[in-house]
């Protein structure tokens, strides 16, 4: 009987039809890697870091974003630990690890003896998926921010981002997260609600192919929370997301947020599968 012979190595623009075919497999699920594969064509000065591609006699079986992200893909159990012995002997270090549960944690059960503790463990997170407009009234005073109005929509920008990770973004790498910031609204991927200066909701796309985008970076403004304002809000977004991105639309989020989850799924969304993050 002959044995199967597997290698890693980092994946090259040769390699894009068949790592195409290999995200096409879980369109959604691949979404965040297969949006940085189309936006650098994997050349290695835009791609920040590489795309590892596992390999069964030859075959593309699984891929693995190893950049500011760790993000697997249709990771098998060998593929799994190929990439966790590919992460320590490139001597890696991600801000996180993201993706299907099912992948994620077998791999963090691998690494996290050379990188642990975790900062933040986010082990249950339901992936979310809406493909249609919501049937609630989306709130009409949702639009696209403009990019004179960056000052305005930045601060809100950076109390979700610290509120949710735990983290001042503007701590260490001040300049790439404002960037950032300027990137996703002078890409009409940013959204929001502005009401005398002041931002009442704001969301963007993070993530986006011809198929599906991800929402992320959803905020209302502590003074209006509890008030019912998100769901209208969010359903003003995907309608006009739908109409100008993606045709669908995913995001997740942590399973212990419970006024979150209860706004998705009022607007429409149905979760779909799980994910987990390891926050570093």
């Amino acid at each position: 009987m002959l044995r199967t012979t597997t290698h890693v190595r980092a994946l090259t623009p040769r390699d894009l039809p068949e790592l195409h075919v290999l995200l096409d497999r879980d369109p959604l699920v691949n979404l965040f890697v297969r949006n940085r594969v189309d936006a650098t064509r994997l050349q290695t000065r835009w791609l920040g870091g590489q795309v590892w591609g596992y390999f069964e006699d030859d075959v593309l079986v699984s891929a693995c974003h190893a950049g500011a992200n760790v993000v697997p893909v249709q990771a098998t159990p060998r593929a799994i630990e190929a990439f966790a012995e590919q992460a320590i002997s490139d001597n890696v270090r991600p801000s996180s690890i993201v993706g299907p549960r099912e992948s994620v944690l077998p791999l963090w059960r691998l690494l996290e003896p050379r990188w642990g503790p975790a900062r933040s463990p986010r082990l249950d997170q339901p992936f979310m998926v809406l493909d249609h407009d919501s049937r609630l009234r989306p709130d009409p005073r949702v639009r696209r921010v403009l990019i004179d109005e960056f000052d305005t929509v930045y601060p809100a920008c950076v109390a979700m981002f610290t509120e949710e990770v735990g983290v001042d973004p503007e701590v260490g790498n001040r300049s790439g997260y404002r960037a950032r910031v300027a990137q996703l609204i002078s890409q009409g991927w940013s959204f929001a609600i502005v009401e005398d200066d002041q931002v009442v909701f704001k969301a963007e796309v993070g993530a986006a192919t011809t198929q599906a985008c991800q929402l992320q970076g959803v905020y209302v403004h502590p003074d209006l929370r509890g008030q019912g304002l998100a769901a209208s809000a969010l359903a003003g977004v995907v309608k006009l997301v739908r109409e100008t991105v993606a045709p669908v639309v995913t995001l997740y989020v942590n399973d212990h947020n419970t006024a979150a989850r209860r706004a998705y799924e009022r607007v429409g969304f149905e979760h779909t599968t799980t994910f987990a993050s390891i926050l570093l």
